[in-house]
């Protein structure tokens, strides 16, 4: 079904561990080529483990979102390593929980660096290498339900800001990239079960009964959730899906 993503070469940020990695795997199933782009040490053997278990062309590369020099020297590496890459998962992010009143500049400024100024820094290295290499793209980012609503009983006023950013950015640059073929979707998952959430509700399990009580589906989800959705965006099949920001969180926004 999605056979044309075999030998495309897909750039996931935050590949190291967690909803990147997960994603990254997903497409590696159906042969894409795939670089692993992230500022932790652990890169290296994350891309070991993906081409051991799916025999495709894998590397990591360490490189630092907020950084466009870093961006930049990352896209050439791959390039020169796999081929032009065609396919960008925006997968970086971080976020902090603090009261809005206490929060420095400095911490402020460190989300939206990472959030919102490296999913741009890394959308615009993926349109110039497509561009230099005279063909279409497909750019997925993403996004959180938190762009959509204020989480409770956690307090994170930067990481609501920077996808909100993330979503109208996708918008943004679907509009101004459809005429030369680079489509740009993005995802905006619930609370999702990656290793580290999960090591954090097993440590605070009040607070994971708590959110779990909200989503009507009545679980978290699971980094498998997201596979499908990511690979049909990355595929021909979503060829008329431009500007959309699609929300899987469980129906927690629903209500």
């Amino acid at each position: 079904m999605f056979e044309d993503l075999a030998g495309q070469v897909a750039v996931i940020t935050g590949g190291a561990r967690g909803l990147g990695f997960s994603m990254a795997q997903a497409l590696a199933r159906w042969g894409t080529k795939i670089a692993l782009l992230d500022v932790l040490g652990e890169v290296n053997d994350s891309a070991k483990t993906v081409q051991h278990e799916f025999a495709v062309e894998c590397v990591g590369v360490a490189a630092d979102v907020t950084e466009d020099r870093s961006v930049a020297a990352a896209f050439g590496d791959v390039s020169r390593t796999l081929g032009s890459p065609s396919i960008l998962i925006n997968a970086a992010g971080i976020t902090v929980w603090e009261e809005s009143i206490d929060v420095s500049r400095e911490s402020w400024q460190r989300v939206i660096d990472i959030n919102l100024t490296g999913t741009f820094l890394c959308c615009q290295a993926l349109a110039r290498a497509c561009t230099a290499a005279d063909s279409g793209g497909v750019i997925v980012n993403v996004s959180s339900m938190s762009a959509h609503v204020v989480n409770l009983p956690q307090h994170q006023a930067s990481y609501h800001a920077s996808k909100a950013g993330v979503e109208m950015l996708t918008k943004a640059l679907a509009v101004e990239w459809a005429p030369i073929g680079i489509r740009v979707n993005a995802i905006a998952p619930g609370y999702m079960l990656s290793e580290m959430t999960r090591q954090f509700t097993t440590a605070n399990p009040e607070l994971a009964e708590r959110w779990r009580s909200m989503i009507p589906a009545g679980r978290m989800g699971e980094p498998a959730d997201l596979e499908a959705l990511v690979v049909f965006l990355c595929s021909a099949r979503s060829s008329y899906l431009l500007g959309q920001s699609i929300v899987i969180d469980g129906a927690y926004t629903a209500v």
